[in-house]
């Protein structure tokens, strides 16, 4: 079984820019819910079927198989919750850790967040200057979530 264990943060400043190219993403939910959620993704020229256990703490089982992206954009099209999240993913290695940068657009535009991939809950890790608050026990900022209540609608005051 395989395992994700992630933490998220909203970003401190814009000091990472620069650091990386970004790949495009876009990505839709057949279903989310407390139990299970089944992700379609495409990279580029790539599709991704990702199916997610319940979140324990900050851990879920998580499997991914690489699909034909023929299948993935039909999927998108035809199967999954609008709006789709689009996003511009930026992978930084700093200090020895590999940090995601999502930079979401359209029905979530404004909104950029960090995320560290850990092997363990409790693993130490050099925290970046750019990086912020962590939110990584916010639902809200879970992409399954940002599809049922986009960015753009929050009250931000």
């Amino acid at each position: 079984m395989g395992t994700e264990i992630e933490r998220k943060f909203l970003l401190a400043n814009d000091t990472w820019r620069g650091l990386a190219e970004g790949k495009w993403y876009r990505q839709g939910y057949i279903c989310s819910g407390a139990q299970s959620t089944v992700r379609i993704r495409t990279i580029g020229e790539i599709g991704f079927l990702t199916i997610k256990g319940p979140t324990r703490g900050l851990a879920r089982a998580e499997y991914e198989y690489r699909i034909p992206v023929s299948d993935a954009r039909e999927m998108l099209a035809n199967l999954c919750r609008a709006p789709l999240i689009e996003k511009i993913r930026y992978t930084i290695d700093f200090a020895g850790s590999i940090w995601e940068i999502d930079e979401f657009k359209k029905e979530n535009d404004g909104l950029v967040i960090a995320e560290i991939e850990l092997e363990q809950p409790q693993q130490q890790f050099v925290m970046p200057p750019w990086v912020g608050i962590e939110v990584s026990d916010d639902p809200r900022y879970r992409n399954s979530s940002l599809v049922i209540d986009p960015y753009s609608t929050w009250d931000k005051k």
